[in-house]
């Protein structure tokens, strides 16, 4: 028996979906700007410590948010991962501004760490984008109340935001003595 979508579902699935294609788009985009415009006039390191602390900050709540989750504990658990995703969102602006302000700082170590820190980053850029229309689609399903749409997908957006907001901490460690 095939589902029917809700005439809700009709008009957020394609912005869900749309939005999933622009942003990692847009980003690809200004990294390759010819030109940088540092928009608000901070040091390179400023942007990277902001996003460390917001990625840090969003771990804090996903962790709060599952162990609230298993203790039933519905209404807080909606209220911080309302919050982590308005992180994320936050997150995304500022990433957004820096790629525009700042030219990439690329990383000065070598040895094995610098094959960990490839490792780390390029699964954090790659999840980074896959994670986009999970956090939608279970904001969505938990928003508007469809409770086992939204747990069958939260088993799988969980632990890929967990791993995008711990390794942009990671990142970050790594790349600090080059800011």
């Amino acid at each position: 028996m095939k589902a029917s979508l809700t005439p809700s579902d009709k008009k957020i699935i394609p912005i869900i979906i749309g939005l999933s294609i622009v942003v990692p788009i847009v980003v690809i985009i200004l990294m390759n700007l010819p030109t940088r415009y540092n928009l608000l006039g901070l040091d390179v390191g400023t942007f990277p410590f902001f996003h460390a602390v917001i990625n840090g900050l969003t771990a804090a709540l996903l962790f709060s948010g599952y162990t609230f989750i298993k203790q039933k504990k519905k209404a807080a658990h909606r209220a911080v991962m309302i919050t982590a995703f308005g992180l994320s969102a936050l997150f995304l602006v500022s990433y957004v501004i820096s790629k525009i302000s700042n030219d990439p700082v690329p990383y000065g170590g070598d040895g094995v760490f610098k094959y960990i820190y490839f490792f780390i980053l390029i699964t954090h850029i790659a999840l980074s984008a896959i994670i986009i229309p999970l956090v939608l689609f279970t904001m969505y399903r938990g928003l508007t109340g469809e409770y086992a749409k939204h747990k069958k997908i939260a088993r799988w957006t969980f632990p890929i935001w967990m791993y995008v907001a711990i390794t942009g901490v990671l990142v970050y460690l790594f790349m600090l003595p080059y800011y």
